[in-house]
């Protein structure tokens, strides 16, 4: 019996061999005996040994806290087993080989190679899991009264590139448990990226508590921030009150316009993120801490530091990973798409249908410059929703300067007034005319590709070609 199996073992491990050598996980295959028949040169490599020196081995010889020999013994599968090697912890499945009732072998994967390879691809699951509607409006539902984290990442509009490579690093640094300084300019989206990240991140089912370090008046901040004890000053609360450190406690902190905090104050954070622990106001005791910072500022701390309105130890406390968010005007590819969802937007919550902005219109946002990005935007559209007849936004609705920009302007003349100002070459000034002229007349036809191609002078296989080539859907 025992030559039969390994006889069967032998022929499944050779059929498969190439293939396991090629995988990215970790493979190992021991027999009836619990000694390793196959470990494929990943597993290998990592463990430190040939992989042909250890064929023959007892498992229990070769890896650390190994249950391969408990698999072949039990003849049950363990799935998702956390294992810890070489200080590492893995994340592991264990399967035994059945043939005709008998346990001839077991299999061993190592799936993810460390915790923090499992919280990325956590985070990501999250990410995707956001995208659909159903979930998301569970999941806003359910934030908005337990946690306070009211925005997922698929609540941020934009799918110019430099946005997409801006998501994929928020996905990246949600899954662990990083300090994170978000910077921007006023208005760009600062407190959604915060959100986004608490919602993707391991915390995201605790608290998350934000705090304006710009609203609080300075004789307030530190018994806002740390909380206080009864009878700490005069009017102190009976029973004391706790601070946002102390409800934040296994959640995120999100403190914003974190430049506008005081000297004072910024020694006293510094010392409650070195030690970790926080002590209220009248208080004799410490609480210890476990929380995540997230920072954000519009304001450049750099100049803050050589003026000496800004700690530099603080400021190398929370920067350790830095997100700038791009102004939109470094963003014009998104313009389009964010007025329009700014107008159903309205629409939904006015019950009345969403008027198209026309191409003149549009034409002069996208020459705009946005010092208040994407807030006054918003404030632009809600003004123009609420002004607008015949289901049309015309340039005269907008503000006096977007008529300054668009004076010379003609439905047939946008060329100059939609190209990028940084574009590097005549090719790219051309797409990007493009581009950004087939979006503003799909937005005044209502999507209509009929109607937009026949505005715009070409057959419709034409207008799918170039909406294809411009990544418009």
């Amino acid at each position: 019996m025992p030559l039969r199996k390994l006889e069967k073992l032998t022929q499944a491990a050779n059929t498969y061999k190439t293939i396991l050598n090629a995988m990215e996980e970790w493979v190992v295959i021991v027999d009836h005996q619990a000694k390793i028949f196959f470990i494929n040169r990943p597993y290998a490599r990592f463990l430190g040994v040939k992989a042909e020196d250890v064929i023959g081995k007892k498992v229990t010889d070769v890896i650390e806290n190994t249950r391969m020999h408990i698999t072949v013994q039990t003849g049950q599968a363990e799935r998702l087993s956390f294992q810890k090697i070489l200080g590492s912890n893995m994340i592991a499945n264990r399967f035994p080989i059945i043939e005709q009732g008998d346990v001839i072998g077991a299999v061993g994967t190592v799936i993810f190679h460390d915790t923090h390879e499992w919280k990325q691809i956590n985070s990501h699951i999250k990410a995707l899991l956001a995208e659909h509607d159903f979930h998301r409006q569970k999941s806003l539902t359910a934030d908005k009264t337990e946690t306070g984290a009211n925005f997922h990442l698929n609540d941020i509009i934009g799918d110019s590139q430099v946005m997409k490579s801006l998501s994929a690093k928020v996905t990246q640094v949600a899954s662990g448990d990083v300090t994170v300084l978000i910077r921007g300019e006023s208005g760009t989206g600062k407190e959604l990226y915060a959100h986004a990240i608490h919602q993707l991140s391991d915390r995201a089912e605790f608290p998350f508590i934000k705090v304006n370090c710009a609203a609080i008046p300075e004789n307030l901040l530190e018994s806002e921030l740390f909380g206080y004890e009864e009878g700490a000053f005069t009017g102190a609360k009976k029973g004391g009150k706790a601070g946002k450190f102390q409800l934040a406690n296994g959640g995120t902190l999100f403190l914003d316009e974190i430049g506008d905090l005081p000297l004072l104050m910024q020694a006293k954070l510094l010392r409650v993120l070195q030690d970790r622990e926080v002590e209220s106001v009248g208080g004799t005791r410490s609480t210890p801490l476990n929380i995540r910072l997230i920072t954000a500022t519009h304001r450049p701390l750099e100049s803050l530091i050589e003026s000496g309105d800004f700690r530099e130890d603080l400021y190398y406390r929370i920067n350790v990973v830095a997100i700038d968010l791009p102004p939109l005007r470094e963003r014009r590819d998104d313009i389009a798409k964010l007025a329009d969802f700014f107008l159903q937007k309205l629409s939904r919550r006015t019950g009345r249908r969403a008027p198209k902005l026309t191409v003149q219109a549009l034409t002069a946002m996208l020459a705009y410059n946005w010092p208040g990005n994407i807030r006054e935007l918003e404030n632009v559209m809600e003004a123009a929703f609420y002004t607008s007849h015949d289901r049309k936004i015309p340039l005269s609705l907008l503000p006096p300067q977007f008529a300054q920009n668009g004076a010379d302007l003609q439905d047939n003349a946008m060329l100059p007034n939609l190209v990028q100002p940084n574009a590097s070459s005549l090719k790219e000034q051309l797409n990007q005319a493009e581009r950004n002229i087939i979006k503003a007349v799909l937005i005044e036809c209502g999507d209509n590709r009929t109607k937009a191609a026949k505005q715009l002078g070409i057959s419709k296989s034409t207008l799918y070609e170039k909406l294809d080539k411009h990544g418009i859907s």
